[in-house]
């Protein structure tokens, strides 16, 4: 049985897909690095959910799928990029979110204020999957903005669509957040500015 340890990365360097070898502080790991915690959030919500609510939410485990998907891509030297062929998301992926916002949507009241998170365990957790998600995007952000020179056809094709596809992500569990809500009947903490 192969170890789980490799001791490669003892002295703070990881592999990219492709071979080359990086600082574990590079923009690049923190972006595939924050998309692993997002996935590791969502894990525990599917977990949660699953207790209490008799609903299938498989939009959610797709989603996992897709954060490994976006991840892979995420990890590959972008100079590297022509010799492997690896899973993408497309602007299917993105629609779907937005379907599946718009349904969720449909059954809620119109937003007055600004919510707070909170009000239920599982509320709370869909607000943690909003933010860690908008700091995916962010540091994505910042290194496709980086790598894009490096990349060429590769970053013109896949790189927008993470950015999409992160951008409704965090979209879609901040509604799910006040859904989640909706369903287990816990009044959302409205954001009311003292004068």
């Amino acid at each position: 049985m192969a170890k789980i340890y490799t001791r490669t990365g003892d002295k703070g360097t990881t592999g990219l897909i492709g071979g080359t070898r990086i600082s574990k502080g590079d923009l690049q790991v923190d972006c595939y690095g924050t998309l692993d915690e997002v996935n590791a959030h969502l894990g525990l919500l599917i977990s949660q959910l699953k207790e209490i609510i008799d609903q299938p939410f498989t939009t959610l485990t797709t989603t996992q799928k897709h954060l490994f998907d976006i991840g892979a891509v995420l990890a590959l030297d972008p100079e590297k990029a022509d010799k492997f062929k690896l899973p993408m998301i497309s602007s299917t992926e993105i629609t779907n979110l937005e379907l599946e916002i718009d349904e969720m949507n449909f059954h809620l009241p119109k937003m007055t204020h600004f919510i707070l998170p909170g009000g239920h365990q599982v509320v709370a957790q869909a607000h943690i999957l909003r933010a860690v998600t908008r700091k995916a995007e962010r540091l994505t952000v910042a290194f496709v903005s980086h790598a894009d020179a490096e990349a060429g056809s590769f970053a013109a094709d896949a790189y927008p669509l993470i950015l999409k596809y992160l951008n409704r992500l965090s979209d879609y569990f901040f509604v799910l957040s006040r859904y989640i809500g909706y369903l287990l009947n816990i009044p959302e903490n409205k954001w009311i500015p003292e004068k």
